[in-house]
């Protein structure tokens, strides 16, 4: 018996005559797509290190509990939108999919705070107990990117692949090439924390002690962005070129314009640290393509009716 092949009817006038094997492939690609767990793109995250939680707020500032830690600090996105984390009181760099399962990605580290990805994939990590910064394939291999730092926290990646390292204790901003060659961008800080560039290029560092945020340019022009904040922590630019900063001791979290104009995003929080914002993971554009894939190759040809 002749299978018939199905027809759609888009109008009085016309049809659509779909090859069986392709309304198949079609429909699995399709069921697969809509089975994805989405990143909201846009959403900020906020690791909260007295309240052992990662928060997950909406645009609008909606709040949300994402996933449970043990003195979570710094917060950074793979470019497959899986969440890192660094979790201070346990020694482990945690991984989180979108939709929140976790898995270890590596352990046996000495108070890690800061997290970075360079454009290759791999993951930088401050180790602010043994004073190394360590990379991380994606695989999850280690090696010692660099050592003899004092007390490193924040990590921020420029466009020339360029790593800048803040260093607490030293009071310093350590720039490193590609290849680990050191050399000293910023000296005479109190405290420095988490790390941030604009879209511009200047990098923004959130001074704990002195409850500043500094802004440098590329060539190392210090500048003041905000001051009488209490324990600046963590550092996020939106996509729209807002700065938003974790203010550790007010439990707060505040958002800057470009211009300096502060608002209070959140508050309520215990010790806010790390902020990350969830760019829009690779998968999200799958149903996308099933989509019109199915529009490009399932019409075998159109017939008058």
């Amino acid at each position: 018996m002749k299978t018939k092949t199905p027809t759609i009817n888009v109008s009085p006038r016309f049809s659509l005559r779909l090859a069986p094997t392709l309304v198949v492939a079609a429909v699995f690609i399709l069921s697969v797509a809509a089975q994805l767990t989405y990143a909201a793109p846009g959403d900020l995250y906020a690791s909260d290190g007295s309240a052992d939680n990662i928060y997950e707020f909406t645009p609008g500032g909606t709040r949300s509990t994402f996933a449970t830690a043990n003195q979570p600090r710094g917060l950074a996105f793979n470019s497959a939108g899986n969440l890192f984390e660094a979790d201070y009181g346990s020694g482990n760099i945690y991984e989180f999919t979108p939709g929140g399962t976790r898995s270890t990605f590596a352990t046996t580290l000495n108070l890690p705070v800061g997290l970075a990805f360079n454009s290759a994939g791999n993951l930088f990590e401050t180790d602010f107990g043994s004073s190394n910064i360590y990379e991380f394939t994606p695989g999850g291999t280690r090696s010692t990117f660099a050592s003899g730092l004092n007390g490193p926290t924040g990590l921020a990646f420029n466009s020339a692949g360029n790593l800048f390292v803040a260093d607490q204790n030293s009071g310093n901003i350590y720039e490193f090439t590609p290849g680990g060659t050191r050399s000293t961008f910023a000296s005479g800080l109190n405290a420095p924390e988490l790390l941030a560039f604009n879209s511009a290029g200047n990098l923004f560092e959130a001074d704990y002690s002195s409850g500043n945020i500094y802004e440098f340019t590329p060539g190392g022009t210090r500048s003041t962005f905000a001051a009488g904040l209490n324990g600046p922590y963590g550092l996020a630019f939106n996509s729209a070129g807002n700065l938003f900063e974790a203010d550790y001791n007010s439990g707060n979290i505040y958002e800057f314009t470009p211009g300096g104009t502060r608002s209070t995003f959140a508050t309520g929080l215990g010790s806010p640290t790390g902020l990350a914002f969830q760019p829009v993971p690779e998968g999200s554009t799958l149903g996308l393509l099933a989509v019109g894939a199915l529009g490009l190759v399932c019409v075998r040809r159109m017939v008058k009716a």
